[in-house]
């Protein structure tokens, strides 16, 4: 099953992520592109997601310096932009491997492309991790934690319906009886012919 490959490697991300914990460190990809393309683009993918989910963080500090901030915001413009590309780059892979796969007459498309269900996952993973961490901060109150608790086990939850949905998905397109299409993104706001603001400084 697709999950049982995506879901470790997510953790492994984001675990190897805070052992430095910092949005400045180094990247290293630990899946060899030519001979784990799909770890080595879930690997990527978390990695992206993990680092703007501390961009978000920092980002709300109420005495963050404004130039800073205005700094920090292109930066999670350009992750979000990353973040995008690395979906598509996902499906690609999906429909390569599923090129030769002939639809049934009666097969369907699912509201979302399986990369699109990944990101979610993705964050998901991200929510498990740090609501384990409230749900665990000896220093917060025992009303907090048990609060966190609960949000935890409901995480853990979403997390076996989004993984189980996720490898029905790819099973169902392999079989043919749902097939899948790809939309760019189009994202209008970082192309300066796209965006009126952006057009007028050139």
């Amino acid at each position: 099953m697709f999950s049982s490959k995506a879901n470790p490697i997510f953790q492994e991300v984001i675990s190897s992520y805070h052992l430095l914990d910092s949005v400045s460190q180094p990247f290293e990809n630990k899946y060899n592109k030519d001979q784990d393309l799909l770890g080595h683009l879930l690997f990527r993918k978390c990695w992206i997601d993990t680092v703007q989910w501390h961009y978000e963080d920092i980002i709300r500090d109420p005495e963050i310096d404004p130039v800073a901030a205005l700094k920090l915001k292109r930066k999670i413009d350009a992750s979000n932009q990353d973040r995008t590309d690395m979906v598509e780059y996902i499906d690609g892979y999906f429909l390569d491997k599923y090129a030769d796969v002939s639809s049934k007459s009666v097969a369907t498309i699912n509201t979302e492309s399986p990369a699109w269900g990944i990101d979610r996952l993705s964050i998901l993973a991200l929510k498990i991790y740090h609501m384990h961490e409230e749900a665990t901060r000896v220093e917060a109150s025992d009303a907090h934690r048990e609060a966190c608790n609960k949000k935890l086990n409901i995480l853990l939850e979403q997390r076996v319906d989004l993984s189980t949905a996720i490898d029905q998905l790819l099973a169902d397109i392999e079989k043919g009886d749902k097939y899948m299409k790809v939309y760019k993104q189009m994202k209008m706001y970082n192309d300066d012919e796209l965006n009126p603001v952006l057009r007028k400084l050139k």
